[in-house]
């Protein structure tokens, strides 16, 4: 035993360290531990497998050629970016495709920003045996023959079996004859992912979704984005859904949205939940589409029009589909009924182990506590636009699913605010891992009237009443928090009042803040307090999207304010905050699809001293990216328009080529200490 302890890790056997080394997956461990020694640098290069190329396209000489062992590359955020990464024109551009291929010969994983086909006409014969693509593409289409953009890569990858398009535009009329020209790759693909996520999707008609599905009989994946709307040419309904299942009866992921849902507008919490139109779907079809599909693990059907009584179809799903695990149903009624605390409608799935429940108008407190007792396997539960379930019913089902239930989002819903969501949540509270609520304020105002009824003349005020009473829960493994706010709301209720001020290991927030900025003169308040989120000691990674808000970008009417003060009055005090990473959307003006980051922004983005990512989703200015070399640890930045349209214009004074260029030398010039 006194032997073992001159032992050095340094010693132990070259495939032991190889097999340690290949379990690593943070790309800063294991660049920390390709500088230990020259031996560790030989092993942690020929053990990575994932690589995301950063620096900027002029610098392509530059590219390492000791990843020898890299499957998984993406090309997509090389700067700047969006732009094309090889000019086809110059005759240097296959030189260089060339010494793609030399330096990153086992590539079969590939993430391409694609801005025009000859992108892929320069890589595709790189990478032969190519068998995962991701295509992304946030500008406009070019004037091409239909199907163009995709030629390159069936032609030339005839062992594709995974095709994802969610984040590149194109017309839905492309992909058909494309996947037709070639009918042996189209035979090999077994996931495809056609969920366009911009808002402006037009969807696939149903003649389109036959023609893939037909022309990929192998799916096992399938996702896409259509419309159910039975008024306009190509809806889905019952055909199309029975026949789809008959195409590829191996499916074993299926997930169709209605393109209106992919609209980031809020529904009102006081509908009724019901759509003024019931989409073409019959029972028969929901039960002819379940025998269809047994391998089935995932379904979602966000319709976005009413399908009526639901419940007798849906029990098919355990018997038909005895591998389902995930299910996600949006404008599905009568889902679950009250039955004499007999089990129905979905709660008969009891293998379930996430469940999603959207724009149901008669789901109600009976119906969670029927679905809890019968889906004792869940461990993600989303609820969204169900005005009819109240705190009471949604505490009785997180009590019952205490021993499983860790992924919980809440939006919506008119009865669960944040103090009724949160206090819902009490019998997970030392569980729950990752959390959505809606940072809608009403009842703090409510509880404060009601506590100062009851404390009266005592010395004791209500505030420190409130904050002993909702402040001091520990939400002990809660590391990821999601909110939605309402513009010209404050942020700070969220840690004050409404018991969400003690998680000990939360370290990634998103905060989404949707509204019309034009429908308030000014900010009620001088900040939107992200200061207040210091109480979070771990908390070091943001996304603030205000992506959501419309304003007036350049000049305001007299006694309203434009977005410059909107965005100081959202991103002041985020210098108190100990980012590493942040992502920022700013707000935009709808009527110039004006998405720049202003003065105030950039000033108060520059007091983040322990940044060490900034990606603005938007364009900015040059003179204003300077102010960002005054943070001392940053080390990537990025301007990105991932939003459709991107600016086609690339000599405009916020994303000009020659601008990306001077920011990154003058960043890259600087000292960092680590």
């Amino acid at each position: 035993m006194a032997a073992l302890n001159h032992v050095h890790f340094h010693d132990l056997p070259d495939l032991i360290l190889f097999n340690i080394f290949s379990l690593v997956t943070d790309t800063r461990t294991r660049n920390a531990i390709s500088l230990v020694c020259l031996k560790w640098h030989l092993l942690e290069r020929s053990t990575r497998t994932s690589l995301a190329l950063r620096g900027n396209i002029r610098d392509l000489f530059l590219l390492p050629t000791c990843f020898q062992a890299v499957t998984n590359l993406d090309l997509s955020l090389l700067s700047p970016w969006g732009h094309p990464l090889l000019d086809y024109s110059s005759p240097n551009s296959i030189l260089f495709a060339q010494l793609f291929r030399q330096a990153l010969p086992s590539v079969v994983y590939l993430t391409i920003y694609a801005r025009n086909p000859s992108i892929l006409y320069l890589f595709a014969p790189q990478w032969p045996n190519l068998r995962h693509v991701k295509l992304i593409r946030w500008h406009q289409r070019l004037s091409i023959p239909l199907g163009f953009d995709f030629l390159p890569l069936f032609e030339h990858c005839l062992s594709l079996s995974s095709l994802d398009l969610s984040h590149f535009y194109c017309w839905t009329e492309d992909l058909p004859p494309a996947l037709k020209a070639y009918p042996k790759v189209a035979a090999s693909i077994s996931y495809l992912n056609i969920l366009i996520t911009y808002s402006y999707a037009e969807g696939y008609k149903s003649h389109e979704l036959l023609a893939i599905t037909s022309a990929c009989p192998n799916l096992r994946q399938f996702l896409a984005t259509c419309f159910f709307d039975h008024r306009l040419i190509g809806s889905v309904g019952d055909e199309t859904l029975l026949s789809l299942a008959s195409n590829c009866p191996r499916l074993s992921l299926l997930h169709l949205v209605d393109a209106t849902s992919l609209s980031n507008a809020r529904a009102n919490p006081d509908d009724e939940g019901y759509a003024t139109e019931d989409a073409r779907i019959s029972h028969a079809t929901l039960a002819g589409l379940c025998a269809g599909l047994p391998l089935l693990e995932e379904l979602v059907l966000d319709v976005c029009h009413n399908v009526r009584d639901t419940g007798s179809a849906l029990e098919l799903l355990n018997s038909k589909c005895p591998r389902l695990k995930s299910l996600k149903l949006g404008q599905f009624h009568g889902i679950c009924r009250v039955l004499h605390s007999k089990l129905n409608g979905i709660a008969l799935c009891s293998g379930l182990e996430s469940l999603s429940i959207k724009n149901s108008a008669d789901l109600t407190d009976s119906s969670l506590l029927t679905i809890s007792l019968g889906c004792p396997r869940l461990t993600k539960f989303e609820v969204h636009g169900c005005k009819w379930i109240t705190e009471i019913g949604f505490r009785k089902f997180s009590s019952i699913l205490k021993r499983t239930l860790i992924d919980v989002k809440i939006s919506c819903c008119k009865l669960l605010n944040a103090v009724c969501s949160l206090r819902a949540l009490e019998p997970i509270r030392g569980q729950i891992q990752q959390l959505h609520i809606d940072c809608v304020w009403e009842s703090v105002q409510r509880l404060e009237g009601d506590l100062n009824q009851i404390v009266g003349n005592k010395s004791i005020q209500p505030e420190k009443r409130l904050d002993n009473k909702f402040s001091s829960r520990t939400w002990a493994k809660l590391h990821y928090l999601s909110l939605w706010i309402s513009v010209g709301e404050l942020l700070s209720p969220l840690t004050s009042s409404v018991g969400l001020a003690d998680c000990p290991v939360l370290e990634e927030i998103h905060i989404r803040i949707e509204g019309d900025c034009r429908q308030h003169s000014w900010p009620s308040m001088h900040a939107f307090e992200l200061s207040s989120l210091e109480c979070y000691p771990r908390l070091s990674k943001m996304k603030l999207d205000c992506g959501g808000t419309f304003g007036y970008a350049l000049t305001a009417p007299y006694g309203y304010a434009d977005l410059s003060l909107w965005e100081r009055f959202y991103l002041k005090g985020v210098g108190n905050l100990n980012l590493t990473e942040l992502n920022y959307w700013p707000p935009q003006d709808r009527e110039t699809n004006h998405r720049t980051l202003s003065l105030p922004a950039a000033g108060l983005l520059a007091q983040c001293e322990t940044l060490r990512k900034l990606f603005i989703h938007g364009t900015a200015n040059e003179h204003l990216m300077m102010f960002l070399l005054k943070i001392p640890t940053l080390r990537d930045v990025q301007l990105r328009e991932d939003y459709y349209p991107a600016s086609e214009n690339d000599f405009s004074t916020e994303i000009r080529v020659s601008s990306c260029c001077r920011f990154e030398d003058a960043l890259n010039r600087r000292k960092i200490t680590d």
